[in-house]
Order: structure tokens, then C-alpha cells, then sequence
């Protein structure tokens, strides 16, 4: 870990749940809750991926699942749970922002996209809930996303659905805050992940939107990480039914 980067005790030994964490943001995730000596699942349909991210960290593991799927992300979160315990932290990081024209979205594509950004988020809270309550307390991060507080066009479907997340993160804020379970939101701007860089990171795209931004700076995948791991920890122990920024002041 850098030295330039704080350290949680209240994070070592913590039981993790990562969703879509074998690369980009979620591997960084993984990798940072790894280095604080918590114990990481996670769930991602990169089989190659995945090993390769549990071959370098000896306290994490995976299970292969299709989060679109709710029956495969139960049985998966099952077998994390017989392996490392319950989840004291369950970060529900996985979505995928595939660009989309308006008028070429059918329902089937609709639906699809809810499935793929948003509904497994629910049902990821409702598999771990349970275990929290009876442990007392946790924490619960959704990732969102600034897309629509940009009123950013090309994925509505997208768009859409992660600006459900934050409904969803403060209705269930509400509903597990007495059960001392925090229930919060990270919102990333434009994140530099390899996925980013290959498909839509061009110079022109970049300068435009740096200009946008206050920092002048890209934003690394390692800083939407330091956040989740600040919200996981008991530094934030009253912190819930909120949305925090990553994304260098980009309005």
C-alpha cells in the first residue's frame, strides 16, 4: 500500500463482498480492502480475471456469477459466505456503461440494462442484510455514477438506472439504519480504467472533458477505491443515506 494513503485498523479482519471485481474500479476495490487485511470475495463473470486478481492477494477470493442472474448471485454470495463468513461490507460496484442511441433501445435492451446496472443491487442487499443485522451493523456502498448529473447523453438506459441508485441507497438507508447498517453512495466521474481508455479516452474527448473538471488532473481508478474504503471503515460511522463525489468538481 502507498504510503501516501491512509490506513483503517477497523477495516483489518472485516469480512468483504465486491461485485464486478475482477478489473477496472473493482479490482482496485478488491485490491485496496485486500491491503488493509480484510478478508475480499467477490463475484465477476472473468474467469481469468479473477484468478489472476486472488494469485496476487492470498486474502482474496471469487466466485464466477451473472449478476443478471439473481439466483447465480445468491448461490455465489452463498459460497462466499461458507468460505469467509458473512459480509461485514458489501460494495455493489459492478454496472457496465455501454453507449447506446435513444432510438435504437428496445425493451428487451431496456430491461437488460436494469439488470446489468441496477436491480442486482437491491437483491445484493437483501442476500447480505440479514447476517448484518444479526452481527449488529455494517456497510453497504452502491457505486453511482455523475453521467446523468451531467445530463450526459449517448447511454439513457444507463443513465437511468444509476440515477436509481441513489433512490435506492437512501430508501435502504432508512429502512437498515436502525439495524445499524450504513447504506451510502460513491459517485465516479470519468475514471481512467483500461475499458475507458480503449473505447472512448481519446484526446479530444479528454481534453474537453479535463476542461470541464475544476482539478486538471484524470482520475485514477485508485481514488474512487480510497473512497469506498472510507465508507466502509469506522471512520464514517455516521455516515449514511449520502452520495459522495469523485470526480474533480466535473459539472
Amino acid at each position: 500500500m502507498s504510503d501516501r494513503f491512509a490506513r483503517y485498523p477497523s477495516l483489518a479482519g472485516k469480512v468483504v463482498y465486491v461485485t464486478g471485481g475482477a478489473s477496472g474500479i473493482g479490482a482496485e476495490i478488491v485490491a485496496a480492502f485486500a491491503d488493509q487485511g480484510a478478508m475480499v470475495g467477490f463475484v465477476d463473470l472473468d474467469a481469468d480475471g479473477s484468478t489472476a486478481l486472488c494469485a496476487a492477494h492470498p486474502n482474496v477470493t471469487h466466485e464466477i456469477c451473472d449478476l443478471r442472474d439473481i439466483e447465480s448471485l445468491r448461490t455465489a454470495f452463498a459460497a462466499l459466505k461458507a468460505r469467509i463468513g458473512p459480509a461485514d461490507v458489501l460494495v455493489n460496484n459492478a454496472a457496465r456503461d455501454d453507449r447506446h442511441a435513444w432510438t435504437d433501445v428496445t425493451p428487451e435492451y431496456w430491461d437488460e440494462r436494469m439488470e446489468t446496472n441496477l436491480r442486482h443491487q437491491f437483491f445484493a442487499m437483501q442476500a447480505v442484510a440479514p447476517d448484518m443485522i444479526e452481527r449488529g451493523g455494517g456497510s453497504i456502498i452502491n457505486m453511482g455514477s455523475n453521467s446523468w448529473f451531467e445530463a450526459g447523453g449517448g447511454f439513457p438506459a444507463y443513465a437511468t438506472a444509476k440515477a436509481a441508485v441513489h433512490g435506492l441507497t437512501r430508501t435502504m438507508a432508512r429502512d437498515l439504519g436502525k439495524h445499524r447498517i450504513r447504506v451510502n453512495a460513491v459517485v465516479p466521474g470519468w475514471i481512467m480504467t483500461e475499458r475507458q481508455k480503449t473505447l472512448w479516452a481519446k484526446p479530444d474527448a479528454l481534453a474537453a472533458h479535463q476542461a470541464r473538471q475544476c482539478l486538471p488532473d484524470l482520475i485514477e481508478p485508485v481514488y474512487v477505491a480510497r473512497m469506498v474504503l472510507f465508507l466502509a471503515s469506522d471512520d464514517a460511522a455516521m455516515c449514511t443515506a449520502s452520495s459522495y463525489m469523485v470526480e474533480a468538481g466535473s459539472i
